[in-house]
């Protein structure tokens, strides 16, 4: 606090009639009430989450996996993925543990410490002890500590973006007859709210609600009551792993009486059944799949906060890849959240002038001068701010700023005069008047003749269409004696007008372009005038600016009008908090996968409602980064764009590798159950041989795909369906065919291969061409957009370590002897292994020409070919 707030302090003459309550009294109520904070809400145990987490489908498979392996003596593998399972742990804790943090983190803002009067004597105190009634004393700089009715004072200005999204402050009006709070937002009312911040003036409140009963405990209850969604992806993985899990588990059970009773029912026919229905079971339950949700999603956290992006809830990346609406706030996410001078006016001339150029001309110095002398000279308004940072950027070396120069009187402002004037002596014996106010507040004080006064508002509309705020500026000149009591006396001449605007972030037109591109609807919804939110959409590049809805309209509209209306309007102004969150529930109805940025307390609610919350993280209160998905760390609106480029990618990449995943599955299973029902065949693949596979195939799907470029038409296309299925049945029937024709080309090798080499070179040969033909899914399904040999010149680190020891290991297999009696082999000769390999990966091409016929009929997108 500065010393001038300091200095405004009411003294114990001013609170004549504001005694306040007693102490006994004060202790009476805070028992009855409670105390001014948020009550906390008990939290789960550790226990009580962790049982959550046992009855997801997704640990169920791993566990399940992972005890199959324990049942085969593979601890390693085992241990791996039981590992998986406290990571599946830690972040599901760490989700429900969000909410917790919200509410305190509103707790903490919402508890600032209070100045009261308690039986006529002024304490301070902690903001929870504060109680309904109490009679609060606010100056310039103080977080307001509960809702309260301003009852007197002088000047008394308030910053409520925290609730309403407004840059600018508004001035409050006294009154000791009002007895309930007004919304907020708006000039000359008495309402005051917990946690705004008091921006210029003084005055004294009386407490109306506290706690639960003010409008942050509002949107606290608000926030508590809100469940976030599942994403669909955790939805469809839920109901695959159902589908596999039960299908394994028959498979399994089935095959081990099938083969036991075809095969003799003895010992080792049951030992041999078990040992075949294990690798069965293996090769259909693809426990690579939560792998791939969470290596993906957790790297690709990573990836995004290269980009200045944190990522607070991993489901939400999958989520950006289908977003089709964006709605923002305008105050500190599409605009800086600063006020700056963006016009002059002097008697018409409108000179241009940018921040970071030359001074404007000296025609308009005066003007900057005496606005600059009507507000305080360590100023907290942000409008003040603007004109002071203006003056020392431009007036320094003119002699127009006078830092020597006393303060005689001050004039403030009053709700039937919307002006300030101050009386500055220069040393000169007279006395230098500096006005700045409403435009036709000062035109009234320079007594302003009507055909002069209608000019002044032509020029003031043509500033107020380019959504500035317009201040008039007046001079003047008296005797120190002469200086009146009331402003009103004052005779002033009329100087100019100025106009000031926050201003759009640079970057925010070409993201918001691109968003534009990419199928993305970006709606804007702020609590400023309709006039400004159309300055600023129109300079955003909002789609249809002139259509606006305001909050009172929005209030009278049943759910339904909403909803209809919505497809059509981008621009909401003069909304509040429980709006908000209203909008995005409509949105959500109407089918649209929701993307809210916000950086406000008031901003919340909707945050955590929408299907992926956005907050800023340099201006964004603890409230809303708690509350939201990702975090923009820079605040920067651009990011946005970044993130969702990535999340696109990051989907995509988890289709291809799901595919991959399918498609090497199809010839593990054929070639297990082959054996069962083919007489007098041995059994081709043997758990060791599984576990093998698995080191391809592992790899593969979380590092190979998951490092893989985006496609070139990643944001060239519409956001992908909202209930578009991640395994749709062209995506699945492509991966079929893909591990079909790899299962034709290992059972040729096998069936020329076994009559000439007999069992055990053949399954060797066999499983060469089965690892080949990986490979060769690998390879070609990097991009389905480009060849396979085009892709190979694409950067990909971890795919030639994944060949290189796929290639090494393969070759230890088949050519040791200790590997070869392992893995039950026998020796091969180096032109059956050519041929081997060469049916291998020739299984594959048949899908490099579908490719290339795709590419030919139009440009391919990995959202429709699959």
């Amino acid at each position: 606090m500065s010393a001038d707030s300091a200095s405004t302090r009411p003294a114990d003459s001013d609170l004549d009639g504001f005694a306040g309550l007693t102490e006994d009294e004060a202790r009476q109520r805070l028992l009855r009430d409670g105390p001014n904070e948020l009550p906390s809400k008990e939290s789960r145990g550790l226990l009580g989450i962790a049982w959550e987490v046992v009855r997801e489908p997704m640990f169920l498979l791993l566990v399940g996996a992972g005890s199959l392996y324990l049942l085969m003596g593979e601890l390693q593998d085992a241990l791996l993925l039981l590992g998986f399972v406290f990571v599946v742990m830690g972040i599901t804790i760490v989700q429900e543990r969000r909410t917790e943090h919200a509410l305190e983190a509103l707790r903490d803002l919402s508890s600032p410490r209070a100045l009261v009067v308690r039986a006529g004597q002024q304490r301070r105190i902690p903001g929870r002890e504060v109680v309904s009634g109490d009679i609060l004393i606010v100056t310039e700089g103080d977080r307001v500590p509960a809702d309260a009715i301003y009852r007197s004072g002088t000047s008394l200005a308030v910053d409520e973006s925290l609730l309403t999204g407004e840059s600018v402050p508004v001035r409050k009006s006294a009154s000791t007859e009002a007895k309930a709070l007004d919304v907020p937002g708006g000039d000359d009312l008495p309402s005051l709210f917990s946690g705004t911040l008091v921006t210029a003036g003084r005055g004294l409140l009386e407490v109306v609600g506290t706690g639960l009963q003010t409008e942050l405990g509002k949107i606290g209850t608000a926030l508590a009551l809100v469940v976030p969604e599942r994403t669909f992806l955790q939805r469809e993985t839920a109901r695959l792993v159902r589908i596999l899990a039960v299908t394994g588990l028959g498979a399994c059970t089935v095959v081990v009486f099938l083969y036991a009773l075809t095969r003799g029912s003895d010992a080792r026919a049951w030992k041999v059944g078990l040992l075949a229905g294990i690798t069965l079971a293996m090769a259909i339950l693809p426990e690579e799949l939560p792998v791939i949700l969470t290596v993906f999603l957790a790297l690709g956290a990573w990836r995004i906060s290269q980009n200045r992006v944190l990522t607070r809830r991993l489901p939400a990346i999958e989520s950006l890849g289908s977003a089709t609406v964006l709605c923002v706030d305008k105050t500190g996410t599409l605009t800086l959240n600063q006020m700056t001078l963006k016009g002059l006016d002097v008697d018409g001339q409108t000179p241009e002038f940018s921040q970071d150029g030359p001074a404007p001309p000296e025609l308009v110095h005066e003007l900057l001068e005496y606005a600059i002398l009507a507000g305080r000279r360590d100023p907290f308004d942000p409008m003040e701010r603007a004109l002071a940072a203006a003056g020392k950027r431009w007036l320094t070396d003119t002699g127009r700023l006078h830092p020597d120069w006393t303060l005689a009187k001050e004039y403030p402002l009053a709700p039937e005069l919307l002006a300030v004037s101050q009386a500055w002596d220069d040393g000169s014996g007279q006395i230098l008047l500096a006005t700045k106010g409403a435009p036709e507040a000062v035109a009234d004080l320079c007594h302003l003749a009507e055909d002069q006064r209608a000019e002044i508002r032509e020029r003031v509309l043509r500033m107020a269409s380019r959504g500035l705020r317009v201040l008039g500026v007046a001079r003047g000149r008296r005797l120190p004696a002469e200086l009146p009591g009331a402003q009103h006396d004052l005779d002033l001449d009329f100087i100019g007008l100025l106009g000031l605007e926050d201003p759009v972030r640079s970057s925010v037109p070409a993201a918001v372009a691109e968003c534009r591109t990419a199928g993305i609807r970006v709606i804007m919804i702020t609590g400023d005038y309709p006039a400004t939110a159309q300055s600023i959409a129109r300079q955003a590049g909002i789609a249809d600016p002139e259509q606006v809805i305001t909050g009172p309209e929005l209030q009278a509209m049943s759910d339904e009008v909403l909803a209809e209306r919505i497809r059509e309007v981008s621009v909401f102004a003069r909304i509040v908090p429980q709006q908000k969150l209203r909008l995005v529930t409509a949105l959500k109805a109407n089918g649209e996968v929701v993307a809210m940025t916000g950086d406000g307390v008031n901003d919340a609610p909707a945050l955590k409602a929408a299907h992926i919350g956005v907050a800023m993280g340099g201006r964004g209160t603890d409230v809303a980064r708690e509350a939201s998905s990702l975090v923009l760390l820079d605040d920067e609106f651009a990011s946005i764009v970044a993130a969702i480029r990535l999340g696109r990618r990051i989907y995509d990449n988890i289709r291809k590798a799901v595919s991959f995943t399918f498609a090497v599955h199809v010839p593990i299973a054929g070639l297990s159950l082959l054996p069962i029902f083919i007489p007098g065949w041995p059994l081709l693949l043997l758990p060791i041989h599984i576990v093998f596979l698995e080191l391809v195939i592992d790899p593969s799907c979380s590092l190979i795909f998951e490092a893989e470029e985006a496609e070139p038409d990643v944001m060239r296309r519409p956001p992908r369906a909202s209930e578009e299925r991640l395994f749709t049945l062209k995506s699945v029937g492509l991966a079929l065919v893909q591990g079909l024709t790899a299962l034709a080309a290992c059972v040729a090798v096998y069936l020329v291969a076994r009559p000439i080499r007999g069992d055990a070179a053949a399954r060797a040969l066999t499983f060469a061409a089965l690892v080949v033909s990986f490979v060769a899914v690998i390879l070609a399904n990097r991009s389905w957009a480009h060849s396979m040999l085009s892709s190979l010149r694409q950067p990909n680190t971890a795919l030639w370590w994944v060949l290189g020891g796929t290639t090494a290991f393969l070759a230890l297999v088949l050519s040791w002897p200790v590997a070869q009696r392992l893995f039950h082999f026998a020796p091969i000769r180096g032109l059956d292994l050519v041929m081997a390999c060469s049916a291998g990966f020739a299984s594959i091409l048949w899908f490099e020409g579908y490719k290339a016929l795709q590419r030919h009929q139009r440009t391919p997108a990995p959202a429709d070919q699959t």
